[in-house]
Order: structure tokens, then C-alpha cells, then sequence
């Protein structure tokens, strides 16, 4: 697989610049920012949850972990969980399992954010694959995909994810 395609759409037809680059097979969030260069604070993961019985996308950086019961909290859910793959698969059918984009809307997923995520200037994301990432201003991820923000202690846990 490659960036998927509808990536790359959203992207150019919104004008928003991005660097594309490719670096060594890599499965965590870490390894991937490690891989590519990139601190981990200002490395984007995607972490499939499952709201109330909807899929939702909690973006945070890759040194973070998800806290479901702040993350419950700040969306006003009664059930929190971390999705099982078997439910999200189907979703991301252009991205190789694990590595979807951090533009939950493109497949019609909800984006929430962490707020310290916000504090970098750029990002860079896994783009489809676990060769495959992108690079981009965080002011142009915020503006084009509109998440909701959480606050650091509305989702975050710290720690190793």
C-alpha cells in the first residue's frame, strides 16, 4: 500500500502543504516518530475508541497515552473503550492495519484531539502505511479536519502509550 489516495485529495484540493516521506518498517507511534526523525511530542498517533457504541479517532502525540475515563469525561459519554481492531478494520480498508491517517473524516469518524498536541508547531502523522508519513503545519490539520480539543487532563494519562 501507499498514502492512501483520498489523502492526498484532501490535502491538495484544500491547498494545505505536506511533505511525504518514507522510512524504515515501523509498528508503534514511537518507533515511527524514532524512524522518521520526528520528537515524539510532535508526532501525531491515532487511537481507534469506541464512544457509546460509535468509533471515534483520539489524536494525541506518540509519548501519551489515551485516560478513556477523562476521555469520557470530556465528551459527556455514560462507555469508553478502546476499540478492537475487528471493529475499524473495515473503516480504513486503504491503510494497512494500524497506520490509518489522523483525518478521521475522510471515513467518516470523529476526531478528537489533545490539546498538547496543539503546542507544535508541525506534525507528522502515519500516512496508510508503516513506511509512510506525512508532514504538515498543526494550524492546517486543526483548520481542515476541525476536531474537537480536549484539555491535557481531559484525555491524556502521560506515560508510555
Amino acid at each position: 500500500m501507499s498514502i492512501p489516495p483520498k489523502l492526498v485529495a484532501f490535502l491538495d484540493e484544500r491547498k494545505i502543504p505536506y511533505k511525504a516521506e518514507m522510512h524504515a518498517e515501523a509498528f508503534t507511534a514511537q518507533q515511527t516518530a524514532q524512524a522518521s526523525h520526528v520528537p515524539g511530542r510532535s508526532f501525531a498517533k491515532a487511537v481507534i475508541v469506541n464512544v457509546d457504541g460509535r468509533i471515534w479517532m483520539a489524536v494525541v502525540p506518540a509519548t501519551e497515552r489515551v485516560d478513556l475515563k477523562r476521555l469520557q469525561g470530556c465528551l459527556g459519554a455514560k462507555k469508553v473503550r478502546l476499540a478492537a481492531e475487528a471493529e475499524f478494520a473495515h473503516v480504513f480498508d486503504d491503510c494497512d492495519p494500524g497506520a490509518m491517517p489522523i483525518f478521521g473524516s475522510l471515513y467518516g469518524v470523529p476526531v478528537l484531539a489533545s490539546h498538547e498536541l496543539t503546542s507544535s508547531a508541525e506534525i507528522a502523522f502515519t500516512a496508510g502505511t508503516h513506511r509512510d508519513i506525512v508532514r504538515l503545519r498543526t494550524s492546517d490539520f486543526l483548520a481542515a479536519e476541525q476536531p474537537k480539543v480536549c484539555e491535557r487532563e481531559a484525555i491524556l494519562a502521560g506515560g508510555t502509550p
